[in-house]
């Protein structure tokens, strides 16, 4: 047996665990960036405990940065230009908010450390110049405000790229954040629709590590621990979002997502996913949620054994015969997704017919690398169109 781990140096999790983060951030630095992407938290209360609780471990905060949108190459390079010109400069990056903050302070805290480049876009992987993170990056602390993305303990950033239209991801084993904080209760304020969309996503990148090329078994031990949670409790948590036992659960399964991810990584419902927000502008929770059954049953014959296991596990029925428990695996999150309102075609998602020829082009990135079988951009075409 042989495998390589890469974990996040220190985790703290739990109900209000938030008040912890002064306390956090003081063993880091002193003078903090926070990159904050929940207007909905910074108007609650909650954030007023965030910032006191900063002010009473004496952590200044020196710039104070909005993401509001997946991060793109001029949002990078804006920030961190920011940050440079700050009179006293920071020591520490403080990310709050979804997949989208957090990437874009990962990002800008390894950006301002490197300067070997004009833009991040020399270190972006396919469309840059192949520079490559040399620096230790400014010390990061990730504090999720959704349980779906999982990039509080990976190793990448996406950016949005304008030319041509995609999404590449900055990535270094230097970027996994030296802290992460994550509280389920900064979640409970998401709507359904967030709750169901960044749900779907922790669910599909449980699934696509679990099938993964690369996938080891501790990595798909992580996974199925994830998906024993997130299976029953994200309907629990979409329909309740006060559930504190079901707000815990995926909040956790989403933070397993990403460490499975970091190691194993993704498939095909994530490479199209990709292709679908640079070029139709959808949410990546929500793509990713669509296409899990369409990648489920694209992948069916090379990953037998791994969605057998699924199925069981779904159906809850050790007994299902092999066919019966793949069928399983693929039934289960179709009817997962119509319980959550997610459509089940790609037309539904404002996908018009001219566009699949470029989103099938437009999918080949890193994350398809980890595709149980290769796929042909002519087969994932037809596969798309299938589906439209």
């Amino acid at each position: 047996m042989q495998f390589e781990l890469l974990l996040p140096n220190h985790v703290t999790f739990g109900w209000g665990k938030r008040t912890q983060l002064g306390t956090l951030a003081a063993g880091l630095g002193q003078r903090a960036v926070i990159v904050n992407g929940s207007r909905t938290l910074r108007q609650s209360v909650l954030w007023e405990e965030l910032s006191n609780s900063l002010a009473q471990a004496k952590v200044e905060i020196v710039c104070d940065l909005d993401a509001r949108r997946e991060p793109t190459i001029a949002d990078v390079d804006s920030a961190t230009q920011k940050i440079l010109a700050c009179d006293h400069k920071p020591d520490l990056v403080i990310g709050i908010g979804g997949g989208a903050a957090l990437d874009l302070a990962k990002a800008i805290a390894a950006m301002t450390t490197n300067q070997h480049g004009s833009s991040v876009r020399d270190f972006l992987e396919g469309v840059g110049t192949g520079l490559q993170i040399e620096n230790t990056p400014l010390q990061t602390i990730a504090v999720p405000t959704t349980a779906g993305t999982g990039s509080e303990a990976t190793k990448n950033a996406v950016v949005s790229v304008d030319d041509p239209p995609c999404k590449k991801s900055l990535r270094s084993e230097k970027m996994v954040p030296d802290v992460i904080l994550i509280d389920p209760e900064l979640t409970s304020s998401n709507p359904p629709e967030i709750t169901a969309a960044s749900g779907m996503d922790a669910i599909t990148q449980l699934i696509e590590s679990y099938i993964s090329n690369r996938a080891t078994s501790l990595t798909q031990a992580l996974c199925l621990e994830g998906l024993k949670l997130a299976i029953p409790n994200l309907p629990r948590a979409f329909e309740d979002g006060m559930n504190q036992e079901a707000r815990s659960a995926m909040s956790y399964a989403a933070f397993l997502s990403g460490v499975a991810l970091a190691n194993s990584g993704l498939g095909m419902a994530h490479g199209v996913a990709a292709a679908l927000g640079a070029q139709c502008d959808i949410s990546h929770g929500l793509a990713c949620a669509t296409l899990l059954p369409i990648a489920l049953k694209t992948n069916q014959t090379a990953s037998r054994k791994q969605q057998t296991a699924l199925g069981k596990l779904f159906a809850k029925n050790p007994h299902l015969s092999k066919t019966a428990a793949i069928e399983a695996s693929i039934t289960s999150i179709e009817e997962l997704c119509a319980q959550l309102g997610i459509p089940r075609k790609l037309r539904d998602l404002g996908v018009k017919e001219n566009q699949l020829k470029d989103i099938a082009n437009g999918s080949r990135g890193n994350s398809l690398n980890g595709n149980p079988r290769e796929l042909s951009t002519e087969e994932l075409y037809s596969i798309l169109k299938e589906n439209w």
